[in-house]
């Protein structure tokens, strides 16, 4: 089954777990009340909602993933199961062994998914196109010549080139839509890290310490471009205003519940980030060489 997305901002709420239900109440009446174990990420980004603690406790014994956004609608924190896998403490022990050159190799991996995907963005008879995919093919292990950022400098101008666009978490729109479609996508993807017993915290190429995300923002690479197509799509519209509305917000959402394929699998995004995941401990095990990323 497919887990939702229970995202709390158009106005104050009070939420309580009753009879292993997430309950949603308004002026003291309830408006929505949904089982706690078919959510898979709980989106708070509203200062005036209040909670009980077993509104934390169901949810995490269900695996879902909490994320608390400030007032800027930034995440300031995210909540994540803290035992998800009946053979945790294994995949924590291979993947603390796994040595630097298997961990340089899985990043290169992920870099060049990320390259291809900004290349097809573009399209395959845009201007740059070739020399997106010269790039991708110079990338090393371990990418020491940040290739990445090179890649991300032609990209950038060239996707949003009507609006002059500078990608900059703080700048003008549509940054404020790729925050929220980022924010959104990174908790499902520490969410299938989790639910595969990995440590989201330690990473193969990020490594700061203050993150605990690491491995997600890591693993989150390939899938940015599905987050930027579907805001490129809602910048055509031309309907969005400064300040990100309820529908604009739904649209975003909705890129989790997009069709891929992974390796053998199509289905929901949501789905497929757990077959990534999973692919990803198999790597760290040496059963397997590549990671299944989503095919393009």
């Amino acid at each position: 089954m497919i887990k939702r997305i229970v995202e709390i901002s158009e106005s104050p709420a009070y939420l309580n777990v009753r009879y292993g239900q997430l309950q949603i109440k308004r002026d003291g009446l309830a408006v929505s009340s949904i089982p706690c174990e078919d959510i898979g990420v709980l989106l708070v980004d509203n200062r005036a909602v209040s909670y009980t603690h077993s509104v934390f406790t169901e949810l995490l014994r269900c695996g879902a993933a909490i994320v608390l956004c400030g007032q800027n609608h930034h995440p300031t924190g995210m909540l994540l199961p803290l035992e998800s896998n009946t053979v945790q403490t294994e995949r924590f022990r291979i993947q603390t062994e796994a040595k630097e050159p298997l961990k340089k190799r899985l990043w290169k991996q992920l870099i060049q998914a990320k390259i291809k995907r900004q290349a097809n963005l573009l399209s395959s008879d845009h201007k740059l196109y070739k020399s997106m995919m010269t790039l991708r093919q110079r990338v090393r292990s371990g990418d020491p010549d940040n290739i990445e950022a090179q890649a991300s400098r032609k990209f950038w101008p060239a996707f949003f080139s009507d609006v002059n666009f500078r990608r900059d978490a703080n700048g003008r729109n549509p940054n404020n839509l790729l925050n929220y479609g980022y924010m959104v996508m990174r908790a499902a993807v520490a969410r299938a890290l989790c639910s595969a017993g990995l440590l989201p915290s330690l990473g193969l190429h990020h490594r700061n310490r203050y993150n605990a995300f690491c491995l997600a923002d890591d693993v989150i690479e390939p899938f940015r471009g599905f987050v930027e197509a579907r805001v490129r799509k809602i910048c055509n519209g031309g309907n969005y205003d400064e300040e990100l509305s309820q529908s604009i917000k739904a649209e975003l959402l909705e890129v989790l519940y997009q069709e891929i394929n992974v390796a053998d699998f199509k289905g929901p995004m949501m789905v497929a980030l757990h077959r990534t995941a999973a692919s990803l401990v198999r790597c760290y095990a040496n059963e397997q060489k590549w990671i299944d990323l989503p095919k393009l």
